[in-house]
């Protein structure tokens, strides 16, 4: 499928998100439905890595501050069991404290997380999950990330509807004054037992809900991170090292790779990333598409992000397509590790050399 063909196809399930559509509108009900039986039956066999499915709490604070005397930066994580962390026995291995860290490091400031991500959700316990950040007496995070989509695909629900549902999440924390950076629906064809050419479906599908989510999360006035393979080549290169002892979940060096390569958005979103660095790069294929496009080529290729820019065009809104620089770390064995340290350098260096 070429990029256009991706593009038109994303723009449908978007457009049938935002009036009422349904329908499967993937790769056909029938293919996924014995993606469907694949996956269950694959997650089956390799069982559950991480005793009884249990997730470490990593909700906490991260970072030791500034003398500045700023209040902590609040980080609020939503969506599914990628998102909660399944996979690892150690708090300070999941995406959120991975994130908190790093963050803390970037700003120098304190960072307070709290994640209300639910193994097994799909993009319909989004508002749960929204309800349970601005229904309570804690004030509204400064930015949320978002992984969710997985589930959605393994268990059929139509792309309109998990498109719709995260929309819905997106528009009503940028409502509340948090920002929002959303990681697109990870690509189940590189889960090891599925086997061809099931793989290829469900990379198609997955692939085609990840452009549809940039679309829908971009005109809410959100950012988007491709989480792909999670995140790039490694994982088709080394599924044994990336993936968990379930060969479902990351593992933590899966994990790290994953939070990299969200993080500078997150700080972007903020206002942490050094100014030079949101301008686009010619040299790394960066630029101006409408906004459709660049969701297609985002979800082609992992650790694109993809953000608002100009209103609108001949072909409705343009997005900014990015391909933020990462580094590869290994896992942090305490909340502030070489995550956070590596970031931070890059931010300090990316910053001097402008």
């Amino acid at each position: 499928m070429t990029s256009m063909s991706r593009a038109r196809v994303a723009r449908r399930i978007a457009a049938g998100a935002a009036y009422g559509g349904g329908g499967i509108g993937l790769v056909g009900a029938a293919a996924v439905g014995v993606v469907l039986a694949e996956v269950r039956m694959a997650r089956t066999a390799v069982g559950n890595g991480n005793s009884g499915g249990r997730v470490p709490t990593a909700d906490g604070h991260y970072g030791d501050g500034s003398d500045s005397g700023e209040p902590p930066l609040r980080l609020a994580v939503l969506g599914d069991s990628t998102a909660a962390g399944q996979g690892v026995h150690r708090a300070a291995q999941t995406p959120g404290a991975l994130l908190a860290s790093g963050l803390a490091a970037v700003a120098e400031r304190p960072v307070e997380l709290r994640n209300v991500a639910r193994p097994g959700a799909q993009s319909d316990d989004l508002d749960r999950q929204v309800a349970l950040l601005l229904g309570s007496t804690a004030p509204v995070p400064d930015v949320c990330v978002i992984m969710i989509g997985a589930n959605d695909v393994t268990r059929r629900m139509p792309p309109t509807r998990s498109v719709r549902h995260l929309s819905a999440a997106v528009r009503r924390l940028r409502t509340a004054g948090a920002e929002v950076v959303v990681g697109t629906c990870p690509d189940l064809g590189t889960i090891e037992p599925v086997r061809q050419p099931l793989r290829w479906l469900a990379r198609r599908a997955s692939r085609q809900l990840a452009a549809a989510q940039t679309i829908g999360t971009v005109e809410q006035g959100g950012r988007t991170v491709s989480l792909g393979d999670l995140l790039g080549p490694e994982f088709a290169a080394n599924p044994r090292e990336l993936f968990g002892p379930d060969s479902y979940h990351p593992s933590a060096e899966g994990y790290a790779t994953a939070a990299m390569a969200v993080l500078p958005t997150v700080c972007a979103a903020l206002g942490l990333w050094p100014a030079e660095e949101e301008r686009p790069d010619v040299t790394r294929r960066e630029g101006f598409l409408p906004v459709a496009r660049a969701a297609a080529e985002a979800a082609a290729e992992p650790g694109t992000e993809v953000t608002a820019a100009m209103p609108t065009g001949p072909r409705g809104p343009w997005a900014l397509l990015k391909r933020r620089r990462r580094q590869r770390v290994e896992p942090p064995g305490l909340p502030a590790g070489p995550l956070a340290e590596e970031t931070r350098s890059r931010a300090t260096t990316t910053n001097q050399d402008g």
